[in-house]
C-alpha cells in the first residue's frame, strides 16, 4: 500500500517547525490500515500490539512511502515501510481481537 502525508496534515505544525517530519504514529497508522485491508479473518480488531518497531530514517511530508506486509500464521504481521530504496521503519504488529 502506498501513501503520502500531505504538507498540510494537522500533525505537522509542531513536528518540527521549519523542518517538518512525519510523526511515527502517523506512519504506524498507515501500517494498521494496510493490515486491516489484508486481514483474512474478517474479525474487527479492538486494538493493536506492537511487539517490535524500529524507525530507521525520517519521512518528510509529500514523500511517497509504501507499506510491505508479511502475514505470520496466527502471529500477525511483519512490516516494512519504504521510500524509494530506503527502509524507513520495520517491526511487528498483532491485532487484539475480542
Amino acid at each position: 500500500m502506498q501513501f503520502t502525508v500531505p504538507t498540510d496534515h494537522p500533525c505537522l505544525p509542531g513536528h518540527f517547525p521549519g523542518d517538518p517530519l512525519v510523526p511515527g504514529v502517523v506512519i504506524l497508522d498507515r501500517v494498521v490500515e494496510a493490515a486491516a485491508m489484508r486481514s483474512a479473518s474478517g474479525t474487527a480488531a479492538i486494538g493493536w500490539e506492537w511487539p517490535q518497531v524500529k524507525f530507521l530514517q525520517p519521512l518528510r511530508p509529500g514523500q511517497v512511502a509504501r507499506v510491505v506486509l508479511q502475514e505470520r500464521a496466527g502471529a500477525g504481521w511483519r512490516f516494512e515501510v519504504w521510500r524509494d530504496e530506503s527502509l524507513l521503519a520495520r517491526g511487528e504488529l498483532r491485532a487484539v481481537v475480542p
